[in-house]
């Protein structure tokens, strides 16, 4: 095997496939709460003074280097709501979301213990406040769909001729869908609630 080959195989041998061009990886705790009358979600409301803030979302920050979306999911519940890590069963991985800013984010669905309750403590440099919602809520009231469009703008110095293609070329448009839940003056909506809505799938 020549020297290239080799390089090449030592790079992609044991790769485990990313998605291309994804800059950064965030995580996620999707935290459940079982009570006698039956499971809630948990949320956090994003500190004013934090980017996006006053934002409903799910406990959670960017991956570190070689860390797992479960341990970073877990470290960031912990930092952000005080809920030790011991005190939450992982259930499982939901599907991923990659967004168009170029990042991927993973959720991690766990279920808190009543002492990873008794525990909640927000960080107020992170977060404003803790509410939960029962899963049943989401399950029997349809969300308030709307959509943008994510429309191409082409530098006009693109080389169409060097390339071969018109100046017409019809480039490819994009959709979003935003799921919109209202609940108790609060409100789940964006990459949230599409979490939201493939846990209740």
């Amino acid at each position: 095997m020549t020297g290239e080959l080799e390089r090449l195989r030592r790079r992609f041998g044991d790769h485990a496939p990313e998605l291309l061009g994804a800059s950064r990886s965030y995580a996620v705790l999707c935290p459940l709460i079982e009570g006698e009358e039956g499971l809630r979600l948990l949320f956090e409301v994003r500190a004013p003074q934090l980017r996006q803030g006053g934002e409903v979302c799910f406990p959670g920050g960017r991956m570190e280097p070689g860390e797992s979306a479960a341990d970073c999911a877990l470290r960031e519940t912990e930092e952000e709501l005080s809920i030790p890590r011991r005190e939450v069963t992982l259930l499982g991985t939901p599907d991923f979301i990659c967004n168009q800013r170029g990042f991927l984010l993973r959720p991690v669905l766990g279920l808190v213990s009543p002492a990873g309750l008794r525990a909640l403590r927000p960080s107020p440099a992170e977060v404003a406040e803790a509410f939960t919602v029962p899963l049943a809520f989401f399950r029997e009231t349809e969300p308030d769909v709307r959509h943008y469009e994510l429309v191409p703008r082409v530098p006009e110095d693109f080389p169409y001729g060097p390339v071969g293609i018109p100046r017409d070329y019809p480039w490819s448009h994009g959709e979003v869908e935003l799921p919109i839940w209202y609940y108790g003056g609060h409100v789940v909506w964006g990459m949230t609630a599409r979490l939201v809505r493939e846990i209740i799938r």
